[in-house]
């Protein structure tokens, strides 16, 4: 039966104040690594599974054109009013397999946390034909929770094994969202046989962060919001036991922590 990825931009409906001020931004290791293979300035960028924005205006200094694509009305609503001094990039509601882009239009298309929630032989198919030969395509994706204190990483961990636990007992909720394992990114690029060469690089990002950004990167999580939308009763306990021990661990103190990424590369 064909699933219907489509239905997935209703798991980002709700939250992307949340989202935005939690998730990272685009590491600029990105932009350096792409803007290598590509080997020369770029003149359009498009980014699909765009979200708030926070991986597309990082593209903003280097190409004349930057296009965000995004399905989430929530989510592109705020990328606009984030990106409304930016005359280079626009924002297009739309998915991944249909961005109604001309042929060869694109030096670089990315996918940042976004391209498990994509059918991957849609989406290369679509990839493939607005990118120009030679243009990179990259999906990058960090692990959770960020690298940084071992009880703070347990107590995330507890929490998302409640939320997994929960999914498995609602079928409301387990059945919603169509995924597609990170894990098959890279063999999916290599046989779409749409790019003449595919590799993964590994690398991490450091950034600032609070207690209360730590504990907002749980709650931009979709499963943990698909859940209390449906069910926040039995959810809301978790949240908040979890909520004052990471308050109890960091207090008011500001740290590093690092995001660890994996990279798919495809050259077309």
């Amino acid at each position: 039966m064909e699933q219907d990825v489509h239905k997935n931009a209703d798991r980002f409906l709700g939250f992307a104040d949340v989202y935005d001020c939690a998730r990272p931004k685009c590491p600029d290791k990105v932009k350096e690594i792409i803007l290598m293979y590509l080997g020369e300035s770029p003149s359009v960028v498009v980014d699909l599974g765009c979200g708030t924005g926070l991986s597309t205006t990082i593209w903003s200094d280097v190409s004349n054109k930057v296009i965000g694509i995004e399905p989430s009305n929530d989510m592109i609503k705020l990328a606009r009013e984030k990106a409304s001094d930016l005359g280079n990039v626009s924002y297009v509601s739309g998915f991944s397999d249909s961005t109604r882009l001309e042929n060869s239009s694109a030096d670089i298309v990315t996918c940042s946390q976004s391209f498990h929630w994509m059918n991957p032989e849609t989406t290369l198919n679509e990839v493939s034909r607005i990118l120009k030969e030679g243009g990179v395509f990259a999906v990058y994706d960090c692990d959770w929770p960020p690298v940084c204190n071992w009880k703070a990483e347990f107590e995330y961990a507890t929490l998302f094994e409640k939320v997994s636990e929960i999914e498995s007992r609602y079928i409301d909720i387990q059945s919603h969202p169509v995924k597609f394992d990170k894990e098959n990114h890279l063999a999916n690029i290599k046989n779409s046989r749409c790019f003449r060469y595919v590799r993964e690089i590994v690398f991490s990002n450091t950034e600032t962060c609070n207690a209360e950004r730590f504990i907002g990167i749980a709650l931009s999580q979709g499963g943990l919001q698909s859940i209390l939308k449906n069910n926040a009763d039995e959810i809301y306990p978790f949240i908040l036991a979890y909520t004052e021990r990471i308050e109890e661990i960091f207090g008011t103190s500001e740290f590093e922590i690092d995001f660890c990424y994996r990279m798919r590369i495809g050259v077309k």
